[in-house]
């Protein structure tokens, strides 16, 4: 297949012409497509519907130590939801808290109390005249919406195949006191599904900040989301490798059911130090009187163990895979060998990193709405929604059913096409 930029501006023209007449007949269909986030679809639910059944009227609603789990008490979990997440998170359960429905609400909180009361006893980030954040790039959109909200400075950070540009977080960290912390998603990180390698995060776990209260906001979402059977992504273990490298405070470690159960009514956890999470059950203590102990009893008794864990993801992998083979396919097969399109082939998570020819994804994105494709919006992926390249997309399979993946698979290569054609005429 002749790539695009060796064409001649005189068959560029045909072809865009045969590409116009394609995209206004996708126009006129009216389609009415969803693939603005990384949500399960009804499948995925429908897997865990037997959770509901689990605490029926008469069943006996005491965790293992006799607390009545319909009643107040127990504020940083029960035991049984500790030791679940604790499996999952591959730490003690004696360094985790669980918390209700939302990792990222505990990540918001942690920012808003940091910049209120400090961390660990350090000045109010409110006190100081800057406060900055690393954000590896391209990134999860809601992570910098949070530091964004609180008026923090954000860097970005370049990611490479193996994590985030170590050799730029190192000087920065090392140099800045300004500087509190960074995002991380470290398994199959969103959108390009990157896992960080073993030296990543032994690098991570020797930084030396300038700053005392640096810390590394590691955001394992993802950390049992594989697509393939035997082709797993390997994490090494970060709260243990900054205790080895003598930083036993400088990480918090988040994780949810949010994709595995249900994602507005899963339980999430924070995993850290114990004396990071004596500072954290300090405001507990007045933020709250105990977060839902049923949910955490009902996802106890429905999954049992990190086993069940694991059977139920399988079942999703092999119900999402498909998707994920879809539209990779449909991109190696539209687009493979023009040269106006790169993509990530990630072996778990939620998403698929698309880069187009720079310059083009908003219009990319644009032409794909107008055609009935919604899609998350161009940039989303960076700081204050600005993509230095204009050419990052983010392409989330997961909701989607086949067949309505698969038109919306084949617009977005038309609309890649089209900007791309469109793009190439301007300097020929």
């Amino acid at each position: 297949m002749k790539k695009y930029s060796e064409r001649s501006r005189e068959e560029l023209l045909v072809l865009k012409k045969e590409l116009d007449q394609q995209y206004a007949d996708v126009k006129a269909l009216g389609l009415k497509l969803d693939m603005s986030r990384g949500k399960p679809g009804t499948d995925q639910l429908d897997l865990s519907m037997g959770m509901m059944d689990v605490l029926h009227g008469n069943a006996d609603l005491r965790c293992e130590t006799g607390v009545d789990c319909r009643n107040y008490g127990v504020i940083d979990g029960i035991p049984e939801a500790k030791r679940l997440l604790a499996a999952m998170s591959e730490v003690d359960p004696e360094n985790i808290i669980i918390y209700g429905n939302s990792s990222l609400n505990v990540m918001f909180d942690s920012i808003s109390r940091s910049m209120t009361h400090g961390v660990m006893g350090h000045t109010p980030w409110c006190k100081l005249d800057k406060v900055k954040f690393l954000c590896p790039v391209p990134g999860y959109d809601r992570h910098f919406k949070i530091t964004e909200f609180f008026g923090i400075e954000m860097i970005n950070i370049p990611m490479t195949p193996t994590g985030p540009d170590m050799d730029m977080v190192e000087a920065l960290v090392s140099e800045d006191e300004a500087i509190k912390g960074i995002w991380c998603v470290p398994k199959y990180s969103n959108p390009q599904g990157i896992t960080y390698s073993d030296e990543t995060v032994r690098r991570f776990a020797r930084l030396k900040p300038a700053a005392p209260d640096f810390r590394i906001y590691w955001d394992n979402a993802y950390c049992i989301h594989h697509l393939y059977k035997d082709n797993h992504d390997f994490l090494l273990e970060i709260l243990g490798e900054c205790e080895k490298a003598g930083n036993p405070d400088m990480v918090y470690k988040f994780a949810s059911t949010s994709k595995i159960s249900f994602p507005g009514s899963g339980i999430a956890s924070l995993a850290a130090s114990k004396a990071n999470l004596e500072d954290f059950r300090k405001f507990m203590n007045i933020q709250t009187i105990g977060h839902d102990k049923l949910n955490q009893l009902r996802h106890v008794r429905y999954f049992k163990d990190l086993d069940g864990l694991h059977a139920h993801m399988k079942k999703q992998g092999q119900m999402i895979l498909p998707k994920f083979e879809l539209v990779e396919d449909t991109l190696e097969r539209e687009l493979g060998g023009l040269e106006i399109g790169e993509w990530t082939k990630p072996h778990g998570g939620y998403f698929i990193s698309f880069e187009s020819m720079e310059g083009c994804a908003k219009k990319i994105v644009a032409k794909a709405k107008e055609a009935g494709v919604i899609m998350t919006g161009a940039g989303a992926t960076f700081p204050y929604g600005i993509d230095p390249k204009d050419s990052n997309i983010r392409i989330a399979p997961t909701y989607p059913t086949l067949e309505e993946l698969g038109k919306a698979a084949e617009i977005f290569v038309l609309c890649v096409k089209l900007v791309s054609v469109e793009k190439l005429l301007e300097t020929k």
